[in-house]
């Protein structure tokens, strides 16, 4: 991580891909967002292969961007198997956090072509991805992205491409299945375009995928740096750049957090505590019903979930736990800014056994306290009296601690 990173706090990142990505072009979008090139250099020589990596500004239609070259000298189109690539890594000099997240982007790229081409993990070959020009992209990117040391990473729509194109296995459709099945498992979000090419690689998307917190529109921060890496092919009348938007979180942001949501009208409302606790189980940090009303005046809920954005996978998981468990057939998912008061807990003695209090401060005034309703619980039961009574002692002790206004 930078040392600027560890300076500013919340650190968050956008990347806008509505030209597509890849490999070369996150690397210049890297490097333009502060990653000296000496990171991403060292890290490839790490693998001990004859590749080399330079940068040179360019121009795609009057947009300054970075061009990251990667030279590599192999002789034919090697196959390579996952183990292959394991190997490789396992073997260089590599950060910890920079091989474990270079191992996920070749597993992600595993997983899908195994999916596509109906065959399993072990048995995958690579063959563009498997190059050593490939593999030098995603060690590359791996080195940038933990270099930045960002909290969250929000993925825009990514423009994929029509046409066809040329492979290893032959001509085959655009979007690719690979990259399809990449953003599939990933759950982030994609777009055609209007372009007739292929305008996201499957290294590009395994990157993203194994990166993104979240995905949709540039969350609230103050930008400190943006990168603009070009691709090689060029497009009269749009740049093929990508762009990384890095920045810092407000002050009292504790970083950005996701919203899923969807207004159910059918299910059995016997089934909602379920629900809620299995998504609360789920690692939501938050669930709850809005009652509203819907077309031809049916009474409806509108189930609401809160998560980090900075757990990998986590949207993804509660999205499953909402559609196996609900009848709803569609969701929204919102990217927001979260705030929060610094929080301590405190633990005071009632009849009936010990109750955390929960105290919010702000500039270290204390603004808020609250004992934890379940402790109360839990006391009144052991003491056999009214759990309105041990709760008011509580909030009593608190005052007496001095711990509220």
């Amino acid at each position: 991580m930078s040392d600027e990173g560890a300076a500013s706090g919340v650190r968050v990142g956008w990347l806008d891909c509505s030209s597509g990505a890849s490999g070369d072009m996150l690397l210049g979008a890297l490097v333009g967002a502060g990653v000296p090139l000496e990171v991403i250099a060292t890290a490839v020589a790490a693998l001990g292969v004859p590749v080399t990596v330079d940068v040179r500004p360019t121009i795609d239609e009057s947009l300054a961007a970075h061009q990251v070259v990667v030279t590599a000298e192999e002789v034919g189109s090697p196959e390579r198997t996952l183990a292959d690539v394991d190997s490789i890594l396992d073997a260089a000099a590599l950060d910890p956090a920079v091989r474990g997240l270079a191992l996920e982007i070749f597993e992600r790229l595993a997983r899908a072509e195994a999916s596509v081409h109906g065959t399993t993990v072990e048995e995958v070959h690579f063959h563009e991805v498997g190059a050593l020009d490939a593999l030098a992209d995603v060690v590359g990117c791996a080195a940038g992205f933990v270099h930045l040391g960002l909290t969250s990473i929000v993925v825009s729509p990514i423009a994929l491409g029509s046409g066809r194109a040329r492979t290893a296995h032959g001509e085959i459709p655009v979007p690719v299945p690979a990259v399809l099945e990449l953003i599939r498992e990933a759950g982030l979000l994609a777009v055609g375009g209007s372009a007739t090419f292929e305008q996201c690689t499957p290294t590009g998307a395994a990157v993203l995928a194994a990166v993104a917190t979240g995905h949709g529109l540039m969350p609230q921060m103050t930008v400190t740096s943006v990168g603009v890496g070009a691709g090689t092919r060029r497009t009269p009348g749009t740049p093929n750049v990508i762009r990384l938007v890095v920045g810092s979180a407000a002050d009292t942001a504790a970083g950005t957090a996701i919203v899923l949501s969807t207004n159910i009208d059918d299910l059995d409302p016997r089934l909602w505590p379920a629900v809620l606790e299995q998504l609360m189980e789920a690692g939501a940090s938050d669930a709850w019903l809005t009652p509203i009303l819907m077309k031809k005046g049916r009474p409806a809920h509108t189930l609401s979930v809160l998560c980090p954005a900075d757990v990998r996978d986590l949207a993804g998981r509660l999205r499953t736990v909402i559609f196996r468990e609900t009848s709803a057939i569609g969701l929204r998912e919102q990217v927001v800014a979260k705030h929060v008061l610094d929080r301590a807990d405190h633990v005071i003695e009632v009849a009936g056994g010990s109750v955390r209090v929960k105290v919010a401060t702000l500039e270290g005034a204390v603004l808020n306290v609250q004992p934890e309703y379940e402790d109360v619980v839990a006391a009144a039961r052991t003491s056999h009296r009214p759990v309105k009574v041990v709760l008011a002692e509580a909030q009593a002790a608190a005052q007496a601690l001095r711990l509220a206004p």
